[in-house]
């Protein structure tokens, strides 16, 4: 059975992207961080210093542990301005520093992994959020990490996805899908 880890980006408690991504993972076991319940401190690019990058005090080590212990990642964000969210954004550019890192080989580690993305949006999501999906596919292929799929939400208010009859069907062809794994 693969273990299951779900970053979520949002900001919002039981937002749209978390109901979503609820839906998804219905009956599916596994574990759930909200980035906004850690401090990811920015990145301080010194990817090309050669005593590579300073030690960070920050929480930053304590996600990579779990993104290390799972199998299948879920990314689930809203789409804040045409994009992810800032703490996955900030999270994502932090495995700049988990590249160097000398403790493990993070991008072998990451080839043995598969990645999902679940986004939601209140403007026109399913066109221009688009973008975003590929950002992530673009990412996954850089890093190595196999991608399996995405789920698309309309919702701005809280709420408004579970009224959105076509990201809730793919959420539910997907639940089968993960509890496959």
């Amino acid at each position: 059975m693969a273990k299951i880890l779900v970053l979520n980006g949002s900001s919002r408690e039981n937002g749209n992207t978390e109901q979503l991504t609820d839906i998804m993972l219905k009956g599916v076991s596994c574990t759930r961080i909200n980035l906004r319940d850690f401090l990811i401190q920015p990145i301080v690019d010194k990817r090309h210093d050669p005593a590579g990058f300073t030690k960070v005090d920050d929480d930053y080590e304590q996600i990579i542990e779990l993104v290390r212990q799972h199998d299948v990642l879920v990314f689930a964000t809203p789409i804040y301005w045409y994009g992810m969210s800032g703490q996955m954004k900030q999270f994502i550019d932090r495995w700049s520093q988990s590249l160097r890192d000398t403790r493990f080989s993070f991008k072998e580690e990451m080839k043995k992994k598969k990645g999902f993305v679940v986004i939601c949006g209140g403007d026109d999501p399913y066109i221009k959020g688009l973008p975003l999906i590929q950002q992530f596919q673009y990412i996954f292929q850089f890093i190595g990490l196999e991608y399996i799929g995405y789920v698309i939400g309309e919702g701005n208010a809280p709420g408004d996805v579970l009224r959105d009859n076509r990201a809730i069907s793919q959420a539910n062809y997907w639940n089968t899908f993960f509890h496959s794994l």
